[in-house]
């Protein structure tokens, strides 16, 4: 049974908390590592360094666009293949657990069931944008 009172609060806790994680991440990137040096670590990974450049952009529209409700679910199931990203690329290898060395992909894989919950919830109270979808209800 869902409490209809509180469920739409559950929506904006979950919905801020995910973007503030998204640009405590971002920060980590810009402010300990540095974008040059973030993009280092993608060449590392043998991936583009631009493609960090990128994925800080993302994280910084995906962090905003989720903390103001801007099409909240669209923006939780966009914001997924940052943290796939993530765990194929340098969690997954680390093994589960976050305290493994590197970090094992126990947390960014929480962190998609965390989006993929709010995308079923929705967007919550005070969104800019609501999504308005609604799963299961026929026309």
């Amino acid at each position: 049974m869902t409490d209809n009172k509180t469920t739409p609060y559950a929506a904006l806790l979950l919905r801020i908390t995910l973007g503030i994680l998204f640009l405590a991440h971002l920060g980590l990137k810009y402010f300990v590592f540095t974008p040059a040096g973030t993009a280092q670590f993608f060449q590392s990974l043998s991936l583009p360094g631009w493609l960090a450049y990128v994925t800080m952009l993302w994280e910084l529209l995906g962090a905003i666009a989720l903390i103001t409700g801007f099409y909240t679910r669209i923006s939780a199931v966009v914001m997924i293949p940052v943290l796939l990203g993530a765990i194929v690329t340098v969690h997954g290898p680390a093994g589960f657990f976050f305290t493994d060395a590197n970090g094992g992909w126990e947390y960014p894989a929480f962190w998609i069931v965390g989006l993929i919950a709010l995308a079923l919830i929705g967007d919550g109270p005070y969104a800019v944008k609501p999504t308005n979808l609604k799963f299961g209800e026929q026309k």
